[in-house]
């Protein structure tokens, strides 16, 4: 090995240095997935499994095929023949058979009740969010009835138009009435000259009110 490589090789492994270079990772590119020992499943599924199995456990059939089995398990290893019988007197291992069961629907029900309280979370979260856009909803149209009868309230009505023209046609009458003069004969000149006597008018009855149910040729 000639100088120049030897230059070269100490330059690429520095001398104390035991631990090799790391391949450089591609940020370009996505991971390799690491394969996992353990068997892989789909906790959708098995959570699905688990339920059914917690509805069976919960109804009165599984209680009655469970009672005929343990019967019939004791029936036939007491009255059976001795050469025949697989599980006699004290029956263990019906005992470690139900232990088993038990053993596994514990777990089963309380996975499906986790699943149920899940369920029953998202549910709730989704009736409060839409119980708060109703109470704002209410509260919007609250306020804009409240403003609409504001308004409303400042608004000239029909009714009040008409009272208030009637009121001002009886008080043009009276201003006419008051115009012409006193009571009795009145002095103008005429045809007749300026001393004759002028028939008195009598006086103008006020205009009845308009009832509100009749027209008032404007329409509604």
């Amino acid at each position: 090995m000639s100088a120049d490589e030897r230059e070269r090789a100490a330059a690429r492994h520095p001398a104390g240095a035991t631990a090799t270079a790391r391949p450089r990772v591609r940020l370009d590119q996505p991971r390799v997935p690491r394969r996992n020992p353990l068997p892989a499943y789909d906790p959708e599924a098995f959570g699905k499994f688990s339920e059914r199995i917690a509805r069976f456990l919960g109804t009165g059939r599984f209680i009655v095929w469970m009672t005929a089995a343990i019967v019939m398990w004791v029936l036939w290893n007491v009255f059976a023949p001795r050469s025949l019988r697989f599980d006699e007197y004290p029956f263990i291992f019906l005992t470690l058979m139900l232990s088993l069961q038990a053993s596994y629907a514990a777990p089963l029900i309380l996975l499906a009740q986790n699943r149920q309280a899940d369920r029953d979370r998202v549910n709730l979260e989704q009736d409060r969010s839409q119980n708060e856009r109703s109470i704002a909803d209410t509260e919007y149209l609250t306020r804009e009835v409240a403003a609409l009868r504001v308004n409303l309230g400042e608004v000239a009505t029909r009714d009040w138009i008409r009272s208030e023209l009637q009121d001002l046609l009886k008080e043009i009458d009276g201003r006419q009435y008051n115009g012409s003069g006193p009571r009795g004969t009145h002095h103008t000149h005429d045809a007749h000259g300026p001393h004759a006597p002028r028939a008195e008018h009598p006086p103008r009855p006020p205009r009845p009110p308009q009832r509100r149910d009749e027209p008032d040729g404007r329409g509604r």
